[in-house]
């Protein structure tokens, strides 16, 4: 069974892709088989597995998107490039932008990126989907679509008003438009933890947060090899796979599968009872 995950924080700069890209290679690399979607028309993600020039690729998101709308047909593999780690990508780019305009008149246009994903998914045991740094039309359609989110929050600024602005709209994207939608939890990013500061928000955050929401136990470190990564196309596995930030990438990543293997045991325990 396929779960969709979108990994959504409207503040910039909080690991998003990072996560993202080392989520996804960490679940393959347990043998899983893995679609990455890069829902922003920064192209970040692409970008970040190597394809550096995404505004030149022939087919993205954006192109399976127009054909969704104008009800044009498209091959379900359309698109999507094979990364050398094992997981595979459907790339954004800057005509994403165009597409979040038209989105505003298309018909059922909060569940455009669904339609496309649910023609793809059976092929996967995840899909993760990176979401630009909004809560515009792009980031809905992506929460509209998942089965849960994933919330990267950087440990350098207490998070409270742009959490509550998040999940505010999480609920309401829950109440109308897909109700199966859960968080899966928040994920402190960039924590320094040479810093009191760093601990002091980790504290703040699981006191506010941690009876409503699953934060997460494992923290990612502030780490300059893991920035560095990106510009290579490599995930911190391939690039300095023994340093901290590879070891915590990898204790999420067992964390994320446990969350799933639970979900999982739940449906099929409600399927029985029915």
């Amino acid at each position: 069974m396929s779960k969709v995950i979108t990994l959504a924080n409207q503040k910039g700069g909080t690991g998003k892709t990072t996560t993202a890209v080392n989520l996804g290679i960490g679940l393959a690399a347990q043998g899983n088989k893995v679609l990455l979607v890069d829902a922003d028309a920064q192209g970040n993600l692409t970008d970040s597995l190597g394809y550096q020039e995404p505004d030149n690729l022939p087919v993205s998101l954006a192109t399976i998107m127009t054909k969704t709308i104008m009800e044009e047909p498209y091959e379900s593999d359309e698109g999507i490039l094979h990364h050398a780690e094992g997981v595979d990508l459907m790339p954004g780019n800057i005509e994403l932008s165009a597409i979040e305009v038209s989105l505003v008149n298309t018909m059922s246009r909060e569940t455009v990126l669904r339609s496309y994903i649910n023609s793809v998914k059976d092929k996967y045991d995840y899909v993760l989907i990176d979401c630009m740094p909004s809560l515009g039309m792009m980031t809905i359609n992506a929460l509209a679509t998942a089965d849960s989110v994933i919330i990267p929050v950087q440990a350098h600024y207490l998070p409270a008003k742009g959490m509550t602005q998040l999940l505010q709209t999480i609920a309401r994207v829950r109440r109308q438009i897909n109700p199966r939608l859960t968080i899966d939890g928040v994920l402190l990013t960039m924590v320094d933890n040479r810093t009191n500061f760093a601990k002091d928000i980790s504290f703040v955050l699981r006191r506010d947060y941690g009876d409503k929401l699953r934060i997460f136990q494992t923290e990612i470190p502030l780490s300059i090899r893991a920035a560095e990564t990106s510009a290579q196309g490599k995930s911190i596995y391939a690039f300095d796979p023994h340093g901290i930030a590879a070891r915590a990438y990898e204790a999420f990543t067992k964390e994320v599968l446990d969350i799933g293997e639970k979900q999982h045991k739940r449906q099929h325990q409600t399927n029985l009872s029915r």
